[in-house]
């Protein structure tokens, strides 16, 4: 139900799953298992899989803590999107790459629940697609020295507002690993 014309496929993002990123994520080692079960699947059935790596000041750019989590193997055919902004799409190609795929629906994953992925999940929202936040298969880091909530509230309430965000012509789902589709 996009309001992006011509585009009737879904895509798999995974957003920013990198070492220094997730290294003391909550449930990192579930999260990751989750992320690369969807992959695979993703693979199989023929859907585009775009790989989202940060950089800044903190993550630099070919650092080892830049680097992917190693359990995740991205393919040289696999579009990768580096970024610099939460935002996905912020000054990136992922709306180009997200075009040629023909994809209207996106199902996101990865890091960081309270930054890049709420940011993405908006923002691709607000660009007319469809986004199903897969709820076992994003996290964060323990914020709450700085006054966020603890981890898993962070994330139970970002699966709980996404599954009633709504606009006009634009689906907002949440689900979890097991029962995510691709078509």
């Amino acid at each position: 139900m996009t309001t992006l014309a011509a585009r009737p496929r879904t895509a798999l993002l995974v957003i920013d799953v990198q070492k220094g990123v997730v290294a003391e994520a909550h449930q990192r080692d579930a999260v990751v298992a989750n992320i690369a079960a969807l992959v695979d699947r993703a693979r199989e059935e023929g859907v585009p899989v775009v790989w989202v790596q940060h950089s800044d000041d903190d993550l630099v750019k070919g650092s080892e803590a830049w680097e992917y989590a190693p359990e995740l193997i991205r393919r040289d055919t696999e579009a990768l999107i580096h970024k610099n902004f939460g935002d996905s799409f912020e000054e990136t190609e992922l709306e180009d790459v997200l075009a040629a795929a023909e994809a209207g629906h996106l199902v996101v994953t990865g890091a960081s629940t309270d930054a890049c992925i709420r940011s993405t999940i908006h923002g691709a929202f607000v660009r007319g697609y469809d986004v199903t936040l897969v709820s076992d298969a994003h996290t964060t880091d323990d914020n709450s020295e700085w006054g966020a909530p603890p981890p898993e509230q962070v994330i139970a309430h970002t699966n709980l507002y996404w599954q009633y965000h709504s606009a006009p012509g634009r689906t907002a789902a949440v689900a979890e690993t097991k029962d995510v589709t691709f078509t």
